[in-house]
């Protein structure tokens, strides 16, 4: 076990985080709020810079595209599965970022060197879509290759800033970090037609997509094995 009280420390380091996310720009266009859960895998120098990477799964249940399969309902407002009975139909958002972090921990308000306020700056990769679900029905206008044309899939870039607090203890256990971030997406469209709105020219100009919120994580180091020290007389 690595003491931290006693100086700065280089050490890999694995965690898990998540993520409470608010929308802006075009992103709020087609959704709400949404959650991420992530892990990161990185190294924290002796110099208390951070090399990192990590990835975040983004799932959420807030949906605001207006007319959403409105050219399969019936005059009741219903979508009929394959046995002639209305199905019920469920929408999600669905997506991941990856990306590379460069930052630094600030040892200040800290009990150690190697605690303190922590700024990331990270660039990658984003993907998201429409995730429709017919629970038991089957319904085949909205399965299979169909289903592409609703599913609203954008890929792109990926930037995020991070300004938080991290803590090193000598138990893994108490490791954490936690603070603000703020994403911008800068995607497109990938699909050429939405099948729900045939007349409506797809955009493939650059979508500018704002996600932004509180995110905690937990970190092990992953210290080296320290050296015995042998006495001899």
């Amino acid at each position: 076990r690595r003491d931290v009280t006693k100086g700065i420390i280089g050490t890999p380091y694995v965690g898990v985080h998540f993520g409470m996310n608010i929308p802006g720009g075009d992103f709020a266009e087609r959704y709400g709020f949404t959650s991420n859960l992530g892990g990161v895998a990185g190294y924290k120098t002796n110099k208390n810079w951070i090399y990192a990477a990590d990835g975040n799964f983004i799932f959420g249940n807030k949906i605001h595209i207006e007319g959403l399969l409105d050219n399969l309902r019936d005059e009741a407002g219903n979508i009929t599965n394959s046995s002639g009975s209305p199905a019920e139909i469920l929408f999600f958002v669905r997506g991941f970022n990856i990306n590379a972090m460069v930052g630094k921990v600030i040892p200040i308000w800290s009990p150690n060197d190697n605690s303190g306020l922590m700024i990331q700056l990270g660039a990658g990769y984003l993907w998201h879509r429409l995730r429709i679900e017919s629970q038991q029905d089957e319904v085949p206008q909205i399965e299979e290759e169909n289903l592409k044309g609703y599913d609203r899939l954008t890929i792109g870039f990926n930037s995020t800033q991070f300004i938080g607090y991290n803590f090193m203890a000598n138990q893994g256990v108490y490791n954490f970090y936690g603070g603000f971030y703020f994403q911008q997406g800068f995607t497109q469209d990938q699909r050429d037609v939405f099948w729900d709105k045939p007349n409506e020219y797809v955009s493939k100009d650059i979508r500018i997509e704002y996600q932004f919120g509180f995110k905690l994580g937990w970190l092990v180091p992953v210290y080296k094995r320290q050296p015995k020290e042998f006495y001899f007389d």
